[in-house]
């Protein structure tokens, strides 16, 4: 079985989750500004609490974005260490996608529209369905940064979308034609794990000087966020 450390803070949220052969707990916290002194602390739990330590980690997932520029620093940063450490290979997961995960998990979604917060009126956004096969989500044309009066929902996905994230708390967003809206909520780690097995076990890892962040907005180290 395969035992998979996941990472994400690419949002206010931060969130570690262990799969350990098959089983998967979860640490997850809303804390601003705290990312980089509780994930360490965090993953140490979770492998103190599966009784297992670093070395049996098989892989390290992480969102590597989009989302707030200094948490997904933080969590590319600590992945890249880890898995230099550990000489462990790496598997970038989308931040929107992990979100749309989670509609799938906990909202049974078939289409989902992931949207997170960008701020300075912009959002994160991606359109995703289920795969029937997998139960993964799969990401249709490409993620986008846009004001929210310019997030398009297709035609024929819009009355059985489900809109997800804090990207929805935008007026803006009120009139897309969607079925519901969950918007207090942020990726989970779990939701990686999720989306990073089947990649694992296909050979879709990267080695640690790969994990590559994704950030979206142009010029964004010149900018607040």
């Amino acid at each position: 079985m395969t035992n998979l450390l996941a990472i994400d803070t690419s949002t206010e949220a931060c969130s570690v989750a262990l799969s350990v052969n098959g089983k998967t707990e979860e640490i997850f916290a809303v804390i601003p500004r705290l990312h980089s002194q509780k994930v360490l602390p965090a993953v140490e739990q979770l492998l103190t609490d599966a009784g297992i330590n670093r070395h049996d980690i098989d892989a390290i997932a992480f969102g590597r974005g989009p989302g707030a520029f200094t948490g997904i620093r933080i969590a590319t940063a600590i992945t890249q260490g880890l898995a230099f450490a550990l000489d462990r290979p790496v598997i970038p997961v989308s931040s929107l996608a992990a979100l749309a995960q989670q509609a799938v998990r906990k909202h049974n979604a078939t289409s989902v529209l992931a949207a997170i917060d960008a701020r300075m009126g912009e959002v994160y956004w991606g359109q995703f369905t289920v795969d029937s096969l997998s139960g993964c989500v799969q990401l249709q044309g490409n993620e986008q940064i846009s004001k929210p009066e310019d997030v398009l929902i297709p035609a024929d996905e819009s009355s059985a979308c489900y809109g997800i994230g804090n990207g929805w708390q935008y007026a803006e967003m009120a009139d897309k034609n969607v079925t519901t809206v969950t918007k207090d909520t942020f990726p989970h780690a779990q939701d990686i794990i999720t989306l990073a097995h089947p990649l694992f076990l296909s050979g879709q890892i990267v080695n640690a000087e790969m994990a590559i962040p994704v950030y979206l907005r142009n010029n964004v180290a010149d900018r607040k966020h």
